[in-house]
């Protein structure tokens, strides 16, 4: 298009004449300025322009950066990246060249962003997240969107979800329920990584992540003093029974100490709940990951020790009997991932004891069709949902809203590999999910997160809701 016909198209000569006679009008100090936001507001904004790059995420790891450009200025986002690729998620696309960032590298996944998502969205209306979504997925024709990759078409949807917001003139957040349809803002409870485990960190302890949930805030900037007191408190009982040693901190943020057991692990997090005072207002959740020390039809919580024995392999009988035990002896009220991925049968069967909250993360990957198979088989009660794992803004909005029109609760998630985005922390607030996992209140990744929540709550004010007690009901 050239110049003069988008001047034409845009009735623009009109419109910076009436741009010109309303400064005047207003007696304005700064009619540049005033001609500038004058003539913003008067011309519809389109995507002009999309640029990628490859970045690093907080392991180190590449992955992908996008800005993306409209008349109202540059939107930035990245994608986050998890430390596996289930068969159930949407692909993330790496060059594979070992010799290059050991094979992680991201350039073809850049490419396409530069070279084709760009051309199918410049022109477009940024407001349009389903139809932006939608032209990228049309796009890739792939199920798991294994062309184009879904690390390369999430960072553009995020980037266009920014742009839209702007384009409204309304913060990210309240974009974000306008396109879910939800009226009501609520602040999520914080789930604080506290303990770190598994794949995740270089200790014994086979579980992924021991958290804790401030439940009895009164508002989120208390849940963050909470979460960060304890967090401390944390560090000084490991400190006295571990050593400076067990103080090292996980991929999430999380201490590492070297525990013999989980049991030995609640008790450091129970003690330091105990010395902030906060006691009953602060919950614990367990994600247990189960997946990755299933042998068979057994679990081996000792697979990280160097000279193991099947003695102390445990049955799937053994577990519930275990996880029954730990929700009794300590204030548990989560549980993420209790048993193998494929193992719908006893994860239905715990979840109908009620012993707790019982989230499926491995289980579902953030996939509808498996998220429909366990809401209509009742397997679990709560889902857990990684952006990255289904691959646009608008297919996230959609499995929120199935999840929560079964009543099941809601958890917004992190990945390991995690940016400076924030957008996550918007996301939580704009569908009203019930508790946000970003890991510890530690490491610059995972805090940007909850500052990002802060600054929210600021925003709203007086209308702002923090779920607290209620949040397996938001």
């Amino acid at each position: 298009m050239s110049v003069q016909e988008y001047l034409d198209k845009h009735m623009l000569s009109r419109k910076i004449e009436d741009a010109v006679n309303a400064a005047v009008r207003a007696k304005t100090p700064d009619p540049v300025l005033f001609i500038s936001n004058h003539m913003r507001k008067a011309v519809p904004s389109v995507i002009t322009k999309i640029k990628a790059r490859q970045i690093l995420d907080s392991r180190g790891v590449p992955t992908v950066e996008v800005d993306l450009y409209t008349n109202k200025g540059m939107f930035r986002a990245s994608a986050p990246s998890g430390d596996q690729t289930g068969m159930y998620e949407a692909v993330e696309l790496r060059d594979g060249d070992k010799g290059v960032y050991l094979g992680n590298s991201v350039k073809r996944a850049v490419r396409n962003i530069n070279e084709k998502i760009s051309e199918a969205l410049i022109g477009m209306d940024p407001i349009l997240q389903a139809q932006i979504d939608q032209a990228m997925i049309d796009l890739d024709k792939t199920e798991k969107k294994g062309e184009l990759g879904a690390n390369a078409i999430l960072a553009v949807s995020i980037a266009a979800c920014k742009a839209g917001a702007a384009e409204k003139e309304v913060p990210l957040y309240k974009h974000i329920a306008d396109l879910a349809g939800k009226p009501h803002l609520t602040l999520p409870v914080p789930s604080f990584t506290v303990i770190s485990g598994g794949k995740h960190a270089g200790n014994n302890l086979a579980v992924q992540e021991i958290m804790i949930l401030p439940i009895g805030a009164s508002r989120f900037e208390e849940a963050l003093q909470m979460g960060s007191e304890t967090y401390h408190h944390l560090k000084a009982v490991i400190m006295e029974k571990h050593g400076a040693q067990g103080c090292n901190v996980g991929e999430d943020g999380g201490f590492a100490p070297n525990v013999s057991s989980l049991r030995e692990a609640l008790d450091l997090v129970k003690e330091a709940i105990s010395r902030t005072g906060y006691n009953e207002r602060i919950k614990i959740a367990i994600d247990v990951a189960a997946s990755n020390f299933c042998i068979g039809t057994k679990y081996d919580l000792d697979f990280k020790f160097p000279n193991k024995s099947e003695q102390n392999f445990k049955s799937v009988e053994d577990m519930i009997d275990m996880y029954k035990e730990l929700c009794s002896d300590y204030p548990i009220v989560s549980i993420e991932d209790p048993f193998d991925k494929e193992d719908w049968e006893h994860v239905k069967y715990f979840s109908s004891l009620g012993v707790c909250q019982v989230v499926g993360d491995d289980l579902l990957m953030s996939n509808p069709k498996r998220l429909e198979r366990a809401i209509n088989e009742s397997t679990c009660n709560a889902f857990l949902i990684k952006v990255n794992q289904i691959g646009t803004v608008t297919e996230a909005i959609e499995v929120v809203k199935m999840a929560k029109d079964a009543h099941w609760g809601i958890v917004t998630s992190h990945r390991c590999g995690e940016t400076e985005d924030t957008f996550i922390a918007d996301l939580s607030v704009g569908l009203g999910t019930g508790h946000i996992k970003a890991g510890a209140p530690c490491r610059g990744e995972r805090l940007a997160k909850y500052n990002q929540l802060l600054r929210i709550e600021e925003e709203l004010g007086d209308q702002a809701v923090y779920v607290g007690e209620d949040w397996r009901l938001s």
